[in-house]
């Protein structure tokens, strides 16, 4: 019986630091990461790939805004679809290109995924994820007047829209997802962190204005899955402690407790490596699997165990 691994992989797989960010030169770097999530695929493994969209949801929202007197303004849930269509297309033609180089005839599908959040969450009482252009304050607010939005200011550079960042707490599609699995599908799935959706009483889905962490998201679905790896895919091959010091010293495996103790140390940044092992953590905690950290160069040795940073349970 193959197992599954759940690969979430951020904006560093469609837009590689110094390259541009076309839709052709993201169609570029989803190409060349395909060669190693087919690296995964390859060695037997049932793979999900969820994916970022931070880049590519803020040019729709910079087109809406450009349009704003000519057309209706995008709504958030909206143009993360939006995202998970546009950039399932890029990964499924590349993972099929790469599939048939290899011999290899996996069929592979987009799910567009729900992500069900708390109404009551607190964050959509303190709005504090940026997106879209940075704009001059009198701009920002004409437009938060005219949308409803919330702003803040970009360090001295401009202001932005922010909006709420709740905690995912059920993939809608997790089913569909799991058929695919089951009838030999690559899946690419919670692209984004998912589109947020609130429940009513009656269990009737609705869009709301939030963004969730792909990261959470990703170890979630991994959750309800029962996924035997998780791995989340960033810059560097390993964790780090005293990361950019003399005395750094990388990670092979972290048990539960040390990934804590670290954290509680403050050796992960909060914006950076923290939500990555956060995310890890919580899924290791649930599941029998093991989580993994790593660059995406190396996904195909780390899923084995030969590369990256293991997190276990003990």
């Amino acid at each position: 019986m193959k197992k599954i691994a759940v690969i979430a992989v951020g904006g560093n797989a469609l837009a590689s630091e110094g390259d541009g960010t076309s839709i052709m030169d993201q169609a570029a770097a989803a190409a060349r990461t395909a060669q190693y999530v087919i690296d995964v695929a390859a060695a037997g493994w049932q793979v999900v790939l969820t994916h970022g969209n931070g880049p590519q949801v803020g040019y729709i929202l910079r087109r809406s805004e450009i349009a704003a007197n000519e057309v209706p303004v995008v709504p958030m849930d909206y143009a993360t679809a939006d995202t998970q269509g546009a950039i399932g297309v890029m990964f499924q033609r590349s993972f099929l290109n790469e599939l048939r180089r290899r011999g290899l005839k996996n069929p592979v599908a987009t799910v567009v995924t729900q992500v069900e959040v708390d109404p009551d969450d607190g964050a959509f009482a303190n709005p504090t994820k940026p997106i879209g252009s940075i704009m001059k304050r009198e701009i920002a607010e004409d437009l938060a007047a005219k949308n409803g939005w919330s702003l803040m200011e970009e360090a001295g550079r401009g202001w932005r829209r922010c909006v709420a960042s709740p905690q995912p707490k059920r993939v809608v599609e997790t089913g569909t997802v799991s058929n695919l699995l089951d009838s030999g599908h690559i899946v690419i799935a919670c692209g984004g962190g998912g589109i947020p959706v609130v429940s009513d009483n009656d269990g009737n889905l609705s869009g709301r204005e939030a963004v969730i962490d792909k990261d959470l998201a990703s170890s979630l679905l991994a959750r309800e899955l029962r996924a035997e790896r998780l791995l989340i895919a960033t810059a560097v091959p390993q964790v780090a402690i005293n990361f950019g010091k003399p005395d750094v010293q990388w990670l092979s495996r972290l048990t539960l407790s040390e990934a804590g103790r670290f954290m509680d140390e403050g050796h992960f940044g909060k914006g950076s490596m923290g939500p990555k092992v956060a995310a890890v953590m919580d899924y290791v905690a649930a599941c029998d699997g093991e989580g993994v950290i790593t660059d995406i160069e190396h996904m195909g040795l780390a899923i084995e165990g030969k590369a990256g940073t293991r997190i276990v349970r003990g």
